[in-house]
Order: structure tokens, then C-alpha cells, then sequence
């Protein structure tokens, strides 16, 4: 089988940058302080990774079907930010850790998910996919948006004691996990048979073996877990050099390189009219980093991290999250989509983005 990994990395010339994998590691090693340059080849070392991801998890979803692999591409895509968000846990980083989560969210519901209608559209005149999907989505979604809302909205009450915050996290937090295991066992049992994938999908490659595949992603997935402690460790000084802000840093740039592999499949699901793997694996991301990742962390932190950490974030990154789970929603009201969509969507990203390069937040 491994011949087919083989091949499939001589005709793609992408994969070629696989070489800057070890010289990533090398180069950490020998030049632990060169920060600009660990931040370069740390970003060419996840570029092919993720393409490699993708091909992998269009194979798996070829056997599972789209809803499941969009599930199962989400769950390792968001591997990869749950160790960068623990290891800054442990460090006592909470703003960069909910910095990297309020980002991720609003990084695949609206970057990602705007990017795949774009991408698609320019190919296919009018696309189709489960709308009965793409809601349920975000209506995780905007029960998250709910959760992390409520602890930001009362925390100044003044008849709130300073335990109030911590219980009231820890509280939302199982509500959210609790939420999110019922949302799997209605899509993937209950009720499987409303998720259905719109049969639209061109007939590309033949996917490999799943034994394979499976094995393609568990290595893969490990490689952009150490390439990205290498990529966090040196983005923040080499952010500096490139004159870019801490909350742009944590909201936009981590965010895209931690979900480089989810895009990768998504935009190629988008471009063979498989905008149902797309749809699930951009808002099917985002509601498990919401309903899922966030509230272990809250969590764990009281396990790993010096002081408990709370839902309560900056009140600009839940305004971004609302509007992003509302954005979200409106465009995948009628199940169709053609690319101005997606600029509509990107646009709404663009503004956030701006605002952050320009405007970094207070401290959350």
C-alpha cells in the first residue's frame, strides 16, 4: 500500500515540500532562537502536510460517507489546536488560549466556509448540499455563542462574588460537552438518515485503501501537532518582525495555519462539487472547537494550569463568534450556493480581520 503514498508524492509537486518537515525539526535544534525562520519553515512544512491530510480524509469519507468524514477531518484537525492550546495552558497563557479559540471558530465558520463556496462556485455554476446539515451546525454553534456569552455579560455584576465566574464556567462547560455527545448520537444515529450528502460529487481518483488512509492520518495529524509547537513557539516573536499585532496573531494567524489541514479538504471537497465533506468540515469544526475543545480546556485548567481558567472572553471576540454563527446560518438557509456567497461570507472575515490588524483588543 505504501506504494500509493509513494506515487501520490511524485506527481504532486506540493508534496515536495515534505523535505521541510526534518530540516523544521533540524532547524530547531540548531538555531532555536532564529524565531522569523522556524515561523517561514514551519509554515512550507504544514502547507503539504495538510494536502496529505486532505487526500487521506477524502478517502476515508469515500467509505464513511461525507458526514462522518467531515466529523472525523474536524476531530483531527482540532487535535492539532488542542495540543498547541494545552501546551500554553500549562505555561498559564490564557489569553493565547482563548485567543486560539475565539479565531479558530470564527476562522472555519467564516474564512473556510466562504472560502469553499468561492472555490466551488468558480467551478460550478450552482452548488447544492444539506441544508438540514449546515443548520444543525450552527445551531451548535449559536448555543456556544449563548455559553460563552453569558459568563462576559454578568461578570460585572455587582452581586456576583469572585467565585461566581468559576462556577458558572464549569457549570456551561458540561452543559456544552453534554450538548455536543447528544448532537453526535442524533446525526451520526438517531437521526442519520436527515444527514444524507447531496449527490452532486464529481468521480475523481480512486481513493486508497482505508487502511491507509487511516494510517496516513494518524501520522499526518502527529507531524502537524510537532511542526505547529515549533510554528506557536516562534509566531510570536517573528509576528514583531513582520509588524503584525498580538490579537491579529492570535485570532487570524494562528487560526488559519492550525486549521491548514481542514482547509486543504475542505476546498478540495468544494472543488469536486462535494460541498456537503466541505460544509461539515468548516462549521462541524467550529462547533466542536465551541461545544467541545473550549470546554475541556476550562476543565483541565484546573488540572494543568496554574488558576482556573473561565468562558469568560473578550467582549469583541464573542461579537465576532455571534455574528459569525448568524453569518453562518443565513447563507445555508436554502441548501444552494453559487461563488458570490462566498465573497459575501470572506467579506464579513475581511472586516474582522482588519479591525484586529488595526485595533488589537485589551487583554481577555
Amino acid at each position: 500500500m505504501t506504494h500509493l503514498l509513494l506515487r501520490e508524492i511524485r506527481h504532486n509537486p506540493l508534496l515536495w515540500l515534505l523535505v521541510f518537515v526534518p530540516v523544521v525539526f533540524v532547524g530547531e535544534s540548531l538555531v532555536p532562537d532564529a524565531h522569523t525562520l522556524l515561523f517561514v519553515l514551519s509554515v512550507l512544512a504544514i502547507v503539504p502536510l495538510a494536502t496529505l491530510l486532505s487526500h487521506a480524509t477524502e478517502s476515508v469519507a469515500a467509505k464513511t460517507g461525507d458526514a462522518a468524514g467531515g466529523l472525523l477531518n474536524a476531530t483531527l484537525g482540532n487535535l492539532t489546536e488542542l495540543v498547541i492550546a494545552l501546551a500554553a495552558l500549562r505555561a498559564g497563557q490564557y489569553t493565547l488560549v482563548k485567543a486560539s479559540i475565539a479565531g479558530a471558530i470564527v476562522t472555519n465558520t467564516l474564512f473556510m466556509l466562504g472560502a469553499s463556496f468561492l472555490l466551488g462556485g468558480l467551478r460550478h455554476h450552482v452548488q447544492e448540499f444539506s441544508r438540514v446539515g449546515a443548520r444543525f451546525q450552527a445551531g451548535l454553534l449559536f448555543l456556544a455563542t449563548v455559553a460563552m456569552l453569558i459568563p462576559s455579560a454578568v461578570a460585572g455584576a455587582d452581586s456576583a462574588p469572585a467565585t461566581f465566574t468559576h462556577q458558572l464556567s464549569v457549570s456551561l462547560s458540561l452543559l456544552l460537552i453534554v450538548a455536543y455527545g447528544l448532537g453526535l448520537v442524533f446525526s451520526l444515529g438517531t437521526h442519520r438518515e436527515l444527514f444524507g450528502s447531496v449527490e452532486h460529487a464529481e468521480q475523481g481518483e480512486a481513493p486508497w485503501p482505508l487502511g491507509l488512509a487511516l494510517a496516513t492520518l494518524a501520522g499526518v495529524t502527529l507531524l502537524v501537532a510537532l511542526v505547529s509547537e515549533v510554528f506557536v513557539a516562534s509566531v510570536q516573536q517573528a509576528a514583531e518582525t513582520f509588524g503584525m499585532t498580538p490579537a491579529f496573531v492570535g485570532f487570524i494567524v494562528v487560526a488559519l495555519v492550525g486549521a491548514a489541514a481542514e482547509m486543504a479538504s475542505a476546498f478540495s471537497g468544494a472543488r469536486k462539487n462535494r460541498l456537503d465533506l466541505s460544509v461539515g468540515i468548516a462549521l462541524g469544526s467550529a462547533a466542536q472547537i465551541a461545544l467541545f475543545v473550549a470546554p475541556v480546556l476550562v476543565l483541565l485548567s484546573y488540572v494543568l494550569g496554574p488558576e482556573p481558567m473561565t468562558l469568560q472572553f473578550w467582549p469583541g471576540a464573542v461579537v465576532m463568534m455571534l455574528i459569525a454563527t448568524m453569518t453562518a446560518a443565513l447563507v445555508t438557509t436554502s441548501g444552494r450556493s453559487a461563488w458570490f456567497v462566498g465573497v459575501l461570507v470572506l467579506m464579513v472575515y475581511l472586516v474582522f480581520a482588519t479591525t484586529l490588524y488595526l485595533l488589537p483588543p485589551r487583554a481577555l
